[in-house]
């Protein structure tokens, strides 16, 4: 098992197996465990870097319209200064929520089925069996964490508001459940293609790219799904 998780908080101390609503049966092992990495979190899915940058450029309009209409740079930078400390409670309050969510998370990965425990204040766990699952994306950033999507067929419909932050954006109508800020993600698609693959006794026919888009997956025929077998391919079908 790689990436362990090493965090079990005090909330989480009754867990018949970490991160599990239950022990697992005799025939189903763990591939892998794992949390968001918070600073990820922060920045793509609570936007801290982009809200500073905002913040930023307010602060400096106003710096700029104070000393434009006859007030001292001393003056404009006090006027900042009392101002300043709004906007660094928010973003310090959605760097705190990316870090709850970070240590209160975990993915777990068998050879049967994905699990997710989600839930700062309200623990959620759910458990997509790998045989239902109809498709999978996977994004990359440069530090190699990265966010995994998979599709779950309709009839199993997860409430969008449920799932978040571990829900791909904008997926309303079918929400996707979202492994989110995953530290090394392309070994974990990596290790999630070959368990969906023992599990189906289908092969992958999807190829991933490391990106900073969302979209980095591209399903293909099952014709062409020797060239999904690379590090990172989802599967699709």
């Amino acid at each position: 098992m790689s990436n362990p998780v090493d965090y079990n908080g005090h909330e989480h101390e009754l867990e018949p197996q970490f991160g599990l609503p239950e022990p697992l049966p005799a025939a189903e092992r763990i591939l892998w465990q794992g949390s968001p990495e918070w600073r990820g979190l922060a920045r793509r899915v609570f936007h801290v870097r982009k809200l500073a940058i905002y913040f930023a450029l307010i602060l400096l309009v106003r710096g700029m319209l104070l000393v434009s209409d006859g007030a001292t740079a001393g003056e404009a930078l006090v006027d900042l200064l009392w101002l300043s400390p709004l906007p660094l409670f928010a973003l310090a309050m959605l760097a705190s929520l990316a870090w709850m969510t970070s240590r209160t998370t975990v993915y777990t990965l068998t050879d049967k089925r994905l699990v997710m425990r989600i839930g700062i204040v309200l623990t959620l766990t759910y458990n997509l069996p790998l045989r239902t699952l109809r498709n999978a994306d996977l994004r990359v950033d440069a530090n190699g964490t990265g966010d995994i999507a998979v599709q779950i067929p309709e009839a199993d419909h997860i409430g969008y508001l449920n799932l978040w932050p571990h829900a791909r954006p904008w997926c309303l109508k079918h929400p996707q459940p979202m492994l989110r800020s995953v530290p090394d993600a392309a070994n974990v698609a990596r290790m999630m293609v070959e368990a969906w693959s023992a599990a189906t006794g289908m092969a992958a026919t999807g190829s991933a790219v490391a990106s900073p888009s969302p979209a980095v997956v591209a399903p293909r025929r099952a014709s062409e799904a020797a060239h999904g077998a690379a590090a990172g391919a989802l599967p699709a079908h």
